[in-house]
């Protein structure tokens, strides 16, 4: 039997799991890593514990998993996309930690940009907006705020890249320096059509091109390993795909049209849109899926929600109102109904469709009869509410219906949002048997160039289905929810 290691580069954490060549998830390794808040809406990583932590997580895998290395036919990496790293080619050390994708510091950047009509451009060339979300403008307040690392920068002296950049260069000892389409397409510098770094725009960020790293195709060769402790060298790296679009390929959503939502520390809603990008004229972002080698790429509308999951976080650890997060589903379903109750949990700004980062979190509709209880049934009901959001707009961005939305991440299992989520968007909602489908759609894509997965028809047949949800709330009700919330909405922003 022959294996992919794939490693999952998370928010919070990461995680090493192992896939048989069948499919099968034979084990997985997992490391949380430190939150760091500098500043008010400032957030960052420390690459070196990053990447530690994936060190560790992958010989906890193979640990459990008890598999000769010899095995491991092939490497995929899948991270959280927008966060950015900078780091000295030569030392290979960061020379600054990494800002994370919800970190809001560069929104004074963005904000001067629309100030000289930049939006629309940028919005016609990437398929994004000016929000401190994507790398781009990461990249400049870092070059900004020292004149030594322009210079440098301009020498090719320093390195700069999202997490898969970052890891890529750690696993093959600094000899690869390689980025893929899904994550390029997330830094507000690559031209969606041409698949290239877009010249007139790192102008405008004063960006050099030559510190970037080359753009392939996903399933591209990037590289093989060299002096990881606990594998041994030459295991090929065969894909690089961002988080989301990962989860996407790995809940085969291959046609147009097909929908997955992963709820993790934010919730991330994509929709294949085929090999044309779709330009969105309702509030979602166009962005590339994947591009398998020598084929077109496969395009896609995508919608965030920066807290999602974190909201349950924050009920557990900033309110104590649980010990556990799986905790929320059982204190929810105390109580019929929220009562009244909104929890927005714009805490670090609204995402798509609003996009409203100076937006912060509202709870509202309180009562002497609120419980801890109301506020849990809140929080999954915003959770759910806030994907009907992306829908609605995709929807008529795309001009057709949806018939179905596929689910995972962690709070995937959480039954009863997965029913409030199938209620409130009137859609049936599919969850698989492997939730955790970001670590599989690297493992899949990866097996793909490598060639144990012949074709797509081929990686089809491992999907298997767990649960579905059906709606069963009645289409006037549904009306009188979603106008409640979206009032609630207008409060935050």
């Amino acid at each position: 039997m022959e294996y992919i290691l794939s490693i999952d580069q998370g928010t919070t954490s990461s995680r090493a799991a192992l896939i048989s060549q069948k499919g099968e998830w034979v084990a997985e390794g997992q490391r949380p890593f430190r939150q760091i808040y500098p500043e008010p809406g400032w957030v960052e990583h420390d690459p070196l514990e990053i990447w530690q932590t994936v060190v560790d997580s992958i010989r906890e895998c193979l640990k459990k998993a008890n598999v000769s290395q010899d095995a491991i036919k092939t490497i995929g990496i899948t991270n959280q996309r927008e966060t950015l790293v900078m780091w000295d080619r030569k030392t290979g050390l960061p020379i600054h930690n990494a800002i994370v994708w919800q970190c809001r510091r560069s929104q004074k950047i963005c904000e001067t940009l629309k100030k000289q009509k930049k939006e629309k451009l940028f919005q016609k060339k990437t398929g994004l907006i000016l929000d401190p979300y994507f790398s781009g403008t990461k990249i400049k307040w870092l070059l900004d705020r020292d004149k030594s690392l322009k210079e440098k920068a301009r020498k090719s002296e320093i390195a700069v890249g999202t997490i898969d950049t970052w890891l890529l260069w750690k696993l093959t000892g600094g000899k690869s320096y390689k980025t893929d389409v899904s994550n390029a397409s997330r830094t507000l510098l690559m031209n969606l059509k041409t698949l290239n770094w877009d010249s007139e725009l790192c102008k405008i960020l004063n960006v050099p091109i030559s510190m970037l790293p080359s753009i392939q195709a996903s399933n591209h060769r990037f590289g093989v390993t060299q002096n990881v402790p606990g594998l041994p060298n030459g295991i090929p790296i065969h894909s690089m795909i961002g988080d989301q679009q990962s989860a996407l390929f790995g809940q085969n959503c291959f046609k147009v049209g097909e929908a997955k939502c992963t709820f993790g520390t934010g919730s991330f809603l994509l929709l294949n849109t085929g090999s044309n990008p779709q330009k969105s004229k309702y509030g979602s972002l166009t962005t590339v899926a994947w591009q398998i080698e020598g084929q077109k790429p496969t395009y896609a509308l995508e919608g965030g929600a920066f807290i999602c999951g974190a909201a349950v976080q924050w009920l557990r650890d900033g309110l104590g109102i649980f010990s556990n997060s799986s905790d929320v589903e059982s204190l929810a379903s105390s109580v019929s109904s929220s009562e009244g109750v909104e929890f927005v949990p714009a805490l670090t700004g609204l995402g798509a469709p609003h996009w409203k980062p100076e937006a912060r979190g509202v709870i509202s509709g309180l009562t002497r009869g609120t419980t801890k209880a109301h506020l849990a049934r809140a929080t999954l009901e915003a959770m759910a509410l806030q994907n009907v959001d992306l829908l609605e707009a995709m929807k008529k961005d795309l001009k057709k219906p949806l018939k179905k939305l596929r689910v995972d991440g962690g709070a995937s299992k959480n039954n009863l949002l997965m029913q409030m989520q199938s209620d409130y968007s009137s859609l049936q909602v599919e969850r698989p048997r492997i939730f955790e489908t970001t670590a599989l759609g690297a493992a899949l894509m990866a097996g793909l160039g490598v060639g144990l997965f012949p074709n797509l028809q081929a990686i089809e047949k491992i999907w298997q289905k767990d649960a579905e949800f059906l709606p069963k709330m009645s289409l006037k009700n549904k009306k009188e929810r979603i106008k409640k919330w979206l009032s609630a909405v207008r409060k935050a922003s």
